[in-house]
This record gives C-alpha cells, sequence and structure tokens, in this order.
C-alpha cells in the first residue's frame, strides 16, 4: 500500500488528501505545522474550474450553503468611472458557479471531509516539515519537528510520496531547491479584512477599482444575516509600501518601526483598522464605499506582495509540489486557490494512471507546471485586472466613455486570453472535469 504523506494543512494540502482517497488511496496522512487548524487570510473566490472539481468531491452542497454564488464582475476607475461589467460563474454559462467564500469556512469544510473520509489520523496537527532529503531510490527522507504544548521532539520519515503544500514559504520546496532564498517583493502592501455592513451598502456583485498603483477588490461572500440584515464582505487592498509608511508606527526617531518586507509570506500581520481606511476615502463604486466597509473591520491584516519565480521542475523521484508551493503568485484574478485546487485533483489522477509513483509525478508535473508558468507571468503584469491599469494609463482624469479610452474588442480580448492561459474558459470548464481517477487527461 503506498504512503502518502502530504506536508501543509491548507487548501492545496486538504484537497490533495481528498483527491487522493476519491482515486482509491488511503494511506494519506496530511502534516501541519500548527497545533489548531486555523485559516489565515480573509475571503476569496473559486473560480467554476475548481468548484467543477470540489463539486466532483462531494463537497458542493456545502460549500454553496456557506459562501456565494457571484453573479457579476465590474472593474472601476480610480475616478469612478465603470470600465466593464462581466458575468461570472451560471451567469457567464459556465455549468458552475463561482463561490466566494471566507478562507476559514472553505479550510474547515474540506478538513472535516478528509477527517470523516480518512480518519481523525490522517490529520496531524503541530508537526512541521523540517528537511527533504532525496535518496538514491527516489524515495524522500523527511526530516519532521513535532510539538504538543509543552513536548516536543524530532524525527524521520520516508513515505513512499511527497507532496509538498506548505505554502510559499515551503520547506518541501526549500529541500528541492536549496539557495533560492526568500519570496521576492515588488514594493507593494496588501491589506485584507472582512467587515459586516448592511446589506444595501454590501453591494451584490464584485468590484476591482484604482489604477496602475493602488486597488481595492471587494466583494459580500454571503447572503443577508437574517436576523440583522448584515452581509460579510472580503476586502483587499493594494498599496505601495512608500505610500503606506504615511500612517505606519512610527519609532523614537519618527522612523517607520519596521520594514513590512521582514514579514514576506507572513498573512498574520495585524495592523490596525484606521490605518488602512483613510487611504481609500472618497473611493464608491457603485454605492460602496471602501473606506466605510474597511471601517466596519474588526482587524486588518498586512502582506507584502510577494510570489516566486518559475521553477524549471516541480517533481524530484516520488516527491512533488502543489499550490503555492509550486507557484506563487500575485492575486490577480482569482488563481491562488482555484489552481491549488486543481493541481491536487490532477496529481491524484496521474497518480491513479501511473503505477510507478515517479512517472505519475512527471505526468502530473508535464500536465500543469506550463500553464502555472504562464499564469505566474501574467500575473506580474497585472493577469486581466490590466485594464483598470490600461484606462488610467490612457485616461488618468477619467473618461466619459469607456469605448473611446479601452474598445470592447480589447477588454474582452484581455478577458479571454487570461481565461484560456489556464482552460477555464466557460466551453473547456464545461466538458466537465479531466480528473476523473484512471483516466489521463488531454495533454495542450
Amino acid at each position: 500500500m503506498t504512503h502518502f504523506m502530504i506536508a501543509g494543512g491548507g487548501i492545496a494540502g486538504l484537497t490533495a488528501a481528498l483527491a487522493l482517497h476519491r482515486a482509491g488511496f488511503t494511506a494519506v496522512t496530511v502534516v501541519e505545522a500548527a497545533r489548531e487548524l486555523r485559516a489565515v487570510g480573509a475571503g476569496l473566490n473559486i473560480m467554476p474550474n475548481a468548484v467543477r472539481e470540489l463539486d466532483e468531491l462531494g463537497l458542493i452542497d456545502e460549500l454553496s450553503a456557506r459562501g456565494l454564488a457571484t453573479r457579476e464582475l465590474r472593474y472601476y476607475h480610480r475616478s469612478g468611472g465603470l470600465i466593464s461589467t462581466e458575468p461570472r460563474g451560471l451567469a457567464a454559462g459556465y455549468r458552475w458557479p463561482q463561490l466566494s467564500i471566507g478562507r476559514c469556512a472553505l479550510q474547515s469544510v474540506l478538513a472535516d471531509a478528509v477527517r470523516e473520509r480518512l480518519g481523525a489520523e490522517a490529520l496531524v496537527p503541530g508537526v512541521r516539515v523540517a528537511a527533504v532529503e532525496q535518496q538514491p531510490h527516489g524515495r524522500p527522507r523527511v526530516r519532521i519537528q513535532h510539538r504538543d504544548g509543552v513536548h516536543r521532539g524530532s524525527g524521520s520519515l520516508e513515505p513512499d510520496v511527497l507532496i509538498g503544500a506548505d505554502g510559499i514559504r515551503s520547506a518541501v520546496r526549500a529541500g528541492l531547491n536549496p539557495g533560492e532564498g526568500e519570496p521576492p517583493w515588488n514594493g507593494q502592501l496588501i491589506w485584507r479584512g472582512v467587515s459586516r455592513v448592511p446589506a444595501e451598502r454590501a453591494g451584490t456583485f464584485m468590484f476591482i477599482a484604482g489604477d496602475d498603483r493602488q486597488k481595492a477588490v471587494v466583494y459580500p461572500m454571503a447572503a443577508p444575516d437574517p436576523e440583522d440584515g448584515t452581509v460579510p464582505v472580503n476586502w483587499a487592498l493594494a498599496i505601495p509600501a512608500a505610500l503606506a509608511a504615511e500612517s505606519a508606527p512610527r519609532d523614537g526617531s519618527g522612523a517607520a518601526a519596521e520594514s513590512p518586507g521582514a514579514h514576506r509570506g507572513d498573512w498574520d500581520r495585524r495592523i490596525s483598522v484606521e490605518r488602512v481606511a483613510h487611504h481609500y476615502r472618497g473611493w464608491e463604486f457603485g454605492g460602496v464605499d471602501v473606506a466605510e466597509v474597511v471601517s466596519a473591520a474588526e482587524a486588518a491584516y498586512e502582506y507584502p506582495m510577494v510570489d516566486r519565480e518559475p521553477l524549471e521542475r516541480w517533481s524530484h523521484g516520488r516527491t512533488t509540489l502543489i499550490g503555492d508551493a509550486a507557484h506563487a503568485m500575485y492575486p490577480a484574478g482569482s488563481n491562488g486557490a482555484t489552481q491549488s485546487v486543481v493541481d491536487a485533483r490532477a496529481l491524484a489522477q496521474a497518480l491513479s494512471v501511473h503505477r510507478d509513483p515517479t512517472d505519475a509525478l512527471a505526468a502530473y508535473e508535464a500536465h500543469r507546471r506550463p500553464a502555472m508558468t504562464e499564469i505566474q507571468r501574467a500575473n506580474r503584469r497585472h493577469g486581466p485586472e490590466v485594464v483598470i491599469a490600461l484606462a488610467h494609463e490612457r485616461a488618468p482624469g477619467g473618461f466619459t466613455d469607456i469605448d473611446e479610452v479601452v474598445p470592447p474588442a480589447e477588454r474582452a480580448e484581455i478577458a479571454a486570453r487570461y481565461a484560456a492561459k489556464g482552460a477555464f474558459d466557460p466551453a473547456t470548464v464545461n466538458l466537465g472535469s479531466p480528473y476523473e481517477p484512471g483516466r489521463p487527461p488531454a495533454l495542450d
């Protein structure tokens, strides 16, 4: 019986465990460094291609009950002008919705399913992968550190297959690529949070607004609460670190107390809501006031905008990478969690087809890595959100007719080109999942 060890109990790792179970594998262990599974970040969007795969895993009903099917995306110029409106999910002709959902809700559903299907012992908190060594026969030797409160220990394991799902600062990736160093930072910060606001002030759509330097992404994540009429709203704000420094805490000399670059890859750096909100005063789009939404949050979190350089290899012997460990990318196009889900299904499918795990990991990588490399590079160029930068570049003071600034054909081509990179256009997605166990997917 092949034993799979998955490093990381986030979205990628938990989905991989469920996908392996769906493919008929039962000896699966997920190790997670945190002693308690605790979702970090705020909200996220799961695109229809990933919702399709979660549906195949039998999770769509519960996820739909805890999230919201987003039907419309709007792009706005910083001046308030509407650049474009796009139908999303079912409204765009997909057979599956686009789901806006809290990261905590998604992770909770996945973790509960892992425990139910693979057993409580399949999910082991408080165990961190510290190092990985490739042995001549291809099987990895994994050095682990564990703790349960006061007690600490270490040891080593040799699973048949190791899956690195341990995020942007992956120890598995570091073991395969020694000397890679810290994630590169582009000088931008992301501020994130979740607010509860009256439904009439939350909007019924997702919007992305701003210019080539400063941006706001805002969307509701659930239907109105029947008791108080409020809606949870996710917000993610991008801002140059130099501009953000104007409101940063100061030390005795008047200098910024610390550099945000010291916290690369840390979703848990909490800052004051007041520091965030004032940078977005006057930002109102479709009746949604960004500063008002931000001010309603209990907490805000700061995260330097980092990614990883595309790798030439994900797989070494019987070890491979998925999710952010494989292809961490700038947050554009709702592709972070989405592609983690698809990675997990593609990997499990490849393992179900190939008897030799080494061949399976090679096939998985050949199928997934080229497309993910393209998306990583596209997101460095703003992905589909480049329409905002174009509108600002061509009409910095605003416009009266967007069609004269960024013509409809150009806007449509930008969206279609990006969707084609990841095979998440409606025609491709609606063909159904290519990752049924035992059936090799068609390679592009």
